[in-house]
């Protein structure tokens, strides 16, 4: 058994899906404990029964367990580590879930008690759907975790959250805050804001246009719009921390995209047909990866 009492905060996709793989495995945690910050949201998951037991009190939830996952929209944290910093068990593992990096280690690390090991994680898996109906067990599996360590991060902690996400099916590797931070900008924040923006620009359009495009929307715009029905609360908080690396990657963008309108303007022909390919390439890449 990896952990004696296993609290998730936040029984949502993320918590929802990690506490159905700890439960359907059985050799993660004796006992799966949540945190909901509403009272239906708490019900929901009474009613659900992915855990053993659900707690109206947030520090009720954390206390006495040896890893805490928090898996809540990154603007929370600071909020919620305040809470739950002075119930934390010594020697527990402090993990979470979420999207940005930098943020996480800037907002937790000041408030982490004393033996208390933090441990920031990213499985980079997920769907449009979220809350406490939209988990399963199977999420995890053949996706890729990323981990990124402290330095001077405790080793048997590390190796714990490791073996976790190994359990969960996971690809797992490791990376420093600040990389992952700039690679997730480019493979997950950037087309979220971009299917945002594609989604906001057809909803501007004249009555009768509007209505047009989404009667006969093509594969193209329906998969624009499948991840822009993700959820408000943690797409806001995402793109507004990490909005150094988003930015960089959105200017790289844009000046891609002024080309390839400067090409089509004036006929390029050739230059097309190289953009193209290279966006053949790296789908050919994500196939072979088994990532698709």
């Amino acid at each position: 058994m990896l952990f004696e009492r296993l609290c998730i905060i936040g029984p949502g996709l993320i918590g929802g899906s990690i506490a159905r793989m700890a439960r359907a495995r059985g050799d993660v945690a004796r006992h799966v404990v949540a945190y909901a910050a509403t009272a239906e949201s708490r019900a929901r998951v009474r009613a659900l029964g992915f855990v053993d037991s659900v707690e109206d009190d947030i520090a009720d939830a954390v206390r006495g367990a040896d890893c805490v996952v928090l898996c809540i929209p990154v603007g929370a944290y600071a909020g919620v580590m305040a809470r739950i910093a002075p119930h934390l068990a010594p020697g527990a593992i402090l993990t979470d879930a979420g999207s940005t990096k930098g943020s996480v280690v800037r907002d937790l690390s000041p408030l982490l008690p004393p033996g208390v090991h933090l441990v920031p994680a990213h499985p980079m898996a997920g769907t449009e759907h979220s809350g406490p109906d939209a988990g399963f067990a199977t999420l995890f599996e053949g996706r890729y975790c990323i981990i990124t360590p402290l330095e001077g991060c405790d080793p048997a902690a590390l190796a714990k959250v490791r073996e976790m996400w190994v359990r969960a099916g996971s690809i797992v590797e490791s990376m420093d805050p600040a990389t992952h931070d700039k690679v997730v900008a480019m493979v997950s924040h950037l087309p979220h804001l971009i299917a945002f923006t594609i989604c906001g620009t057809a909803d501007d359009l004249a009555e009768e246009t509007r209505e047009a495009v989404l009667r006969f929307a093509a594969s193209g715009f329906r998969d624009f719009t499948r991840i822009a029905s993700s959820d408000v609360n943690m797409w806001r908080d995402v793109f507004l921390n990490n909005r150094e690396a988003l930015l960089e990657m959105l200017a790289r963008f844009t000046e891609d995209a002024h080309a390839l309108a400067r090409a089509i303007r004036y006929g390029e022909a050739p230059f097309i047909e190289d953009r193209i390919r290279r966006g053949r390439k790296i789908r050919r890449g994500l196939i072979e990866r088994k990532q698709d």
